[in-house]
């Protein structure tokens, strides 16, 4: 079969290639340039827990947590302390997860190294694509100069950015908001009185600063600062940068201490949200499908997260067969989640900046608007928390066998150590984007069994039958513990970390049809009717001038 073809090589391009990768799927990355980033300090992503260890678990050894993660957040406003949080590392250290903070071409870089290292990856440089057309089998795309070829791939993968060419010749529109806000925005190296903290300064009692400041720690005692600039279009200057520096410095320092300015620039958000993230066998990811960034939402946050839905689908679909309804859930699941990340932020910016009515919206005043920026930031809310899946097409019909556990069907799963079929101990994190399904059986006291037995012990016998009895292949562990699970409970979760559903006991038949569901049924099961039906008439294709994937 032919391989999957990846069009464009930044942080979501590349991951998709190592999650396909990781399933036994080789792809094709299509890199418009020459294989090289720009290092540019001032351009940073922040990734959330579960993200950094995706790619972490894809070979990239880029987010490191140990140099990389906040150790606390701290909220300021005037002069007055409104907030102070400390952030840990890991489920056990009892303070809530630190992001992971890096350079945007850092992480690329790490990203590029694993790629490079994988035989299942092509990546061909100077490769813009200027022709896309489908037919039933496949897709076909030619791209120009300096060695045009044709291209052909089981399916294709639009990652290239938010001009995307692949969005453009699929007719794809891209409605949404223009310069939602903007920021100046400065890289240096400089010793703050917060080492390691993130801060976030409302209303800074300094003339030239402005209404907001961010300060957020980057490896090597370099620091990114943010200014929201005012809605008005304020042309920044070199100069005015600068003194926006010295003066921030100076009020946080009680003078300006020695820095070094490392990169600068004018970084302005935008708010879009591409109308069809799927168009027969071709697809949207990233920052061609979504654009956003207000309030501490992440974009490339969020890319991953569409790299990681999409990857599993994408396999299933390369070494069995999918029906329709699994490759429709991809947008289904994941355009509904960006969309709703939006209307957060669009809801929340007037309170945040408008200033009219505040008390009303917002109980609590100052704190209550902290709460606001800390769930964007750190992980939490509307605005921040990973995305679930509760309504998606893959799930299940409520069974009564079904119990609740402390994550809800369509969430993403908490991390515990389990044990494996061989009788290792991992983490369960670490056991996801492998091509499998997880079976997990909660089962307290294992710790003190003998391995070498454990198998064949208690209900384990059933339960390892009716998995292997399940139509999608699966891996069955066994932990401890799980939030809010009692024992003797079975949960089956996605490749991609979701939670499909929560049984009490062994339950064969039910473990099936929800195993049956989170797969869309069989291959050829019919999708959901498209929500708009914008796409282009199918074209034919030139398949005997494709070049493929040796």
């Amino acid at each position: 079969m032919d391989p999957v073809i990846v069009v464009g090589t930044g942080p979501v391009g590349l991951t998709l290639a190592l999650a396909l990768a990781a399933h036994g799927v080789p792809s094709v990355l299509l890199d418009e340039g020459l294989g090289k980033d720009e290092p540019r300090p001032a351009r940073t992503v922040v990734l959330r827990e579960d993200t950094a260890d995706l790619v972490m678990r894809l070979g990239c050894a880029t987010p490191d947590r140990a140099a990389l993660s906040w150790s606390g957040w701290r909220s300021l406003r005037r002069n007055q302390l409104v907030r102070e949080v400390p952030l840990g590392e890991g489920p056990d250290s009892g303070s809530a997860p630190a992001p992971v903070h890096l350079p945007q071409h850092a992480l690329t870089r790490g990203l590029r190294a694993a790629v490079a290292a994988h035989e299942l990856i092509r990546l061909v440089p100077l490769s813009r694509v200027d022709t896309l057309e489908q037919d039933a089998s496949g897709v076909t795309v030619h791209t120009k100069d300096p060695d045009a070829t044709w291209w052909r791939g089981s399916y294709l993968v639009g990652c290239d950015g938010a001009r995307s060419t692949v969005r453009k010749l699929l007719d794809v529109r891209f409605p949404g908001r223009t310069a939602v806000e903007r920021h100046a925005v400065a890289a240096l190296r400089v010793e703050l009185p917060w080492p390691g903290q993130a801060v976030l300064h409302r209303q800074p009692p300094w003339r030239s600063v402005g209404s907001e400041v961010t300060a957020r720690p980057l490896p090597g005692g370099v620091w990114r600062l943010d200014w929201l600039l005012p809605a008005q279009g304020e042309l920044v200057t070199p100069e005015a940068l600068i003194a926006r520096t010295r003066e921030t410095l100076a009020g946080w320092c009680g003078e300006t201490p020695p820095y070094e300015l490392l990169d600068t620039g004018v970084h302005t958000v935008h708010h879009r949200l591409a109308l069809r993230w799927r168009v027969e066998r071709a697809f949207l990811a990233g920052d061609a499908a979504h654009l956003l960034g207000a309030l501490g939402t992440q974009g490339v946050d969020e890319g991953l997260r569409d790299a990681e839905n999409l990857a599993w689908k994408l396999a299933q679909a390369w070494h069995h067969g999918a029906s329709e309804l699994l490759l429709d859930s991809y947008q289904a699941e994941r355009r509904a989640a960006v969309a709703a990340r939006l209307r957060a932020a669009d809801q929340s910016l007037p309170i945040l900046r408008g200033g009219g009515g505040l008390r009303t919206l917002v109980a609590g005043g100052a704190r209550g608007h902290d709460t606001l920026f800390f769930d964007a930031h750190l992980g939490y809310g509307p605005l921040g928390a990973p995305p679930s899946y509760t309504h998606s097409p893959l799930a299940p019909q409520h069974a009564q066998a079904h119990v609740p556990v402390g994550t809800p069907p369509g969430a993403p799963v908490a991390e515990v150590r389990a044990t494996a079929p061989d009788g290792t101990s991992v983490r369960l994190r670490a056991r996801l984007g492998r091509g499998r399904f997880l079976v997990v059986l909660v089962a307290p006291g294992t710790g003190v069994w003998d391995r070498r037995h454990w198998m064949t012990a208690g209900v384990m016998p059933r339960l390892a039958e009716a998995v292997r009895a399940l139509p999608v292949e699966s891996e069955l562990l066994v932990t401890e513990s799980y939030p809010g699970a009692g024992a003797h409970a079975v949960l089956l979760i996605r490749p991609d970390g979701h939670l499909v559903a929560s049984f009490a006991g062994v339950r064969p038949a039910e473990l099936f049809a929800a195993a049956d569901a989170a797969r869309g049924g069989p291959p050829g099961t019919p999708g959901a009717s498209p929500a708009d039906d914008d796409s282009p008439p199918r074209a034919s294709t030139r398949s005997e001038r494709a070049a493929t994937l040796n």
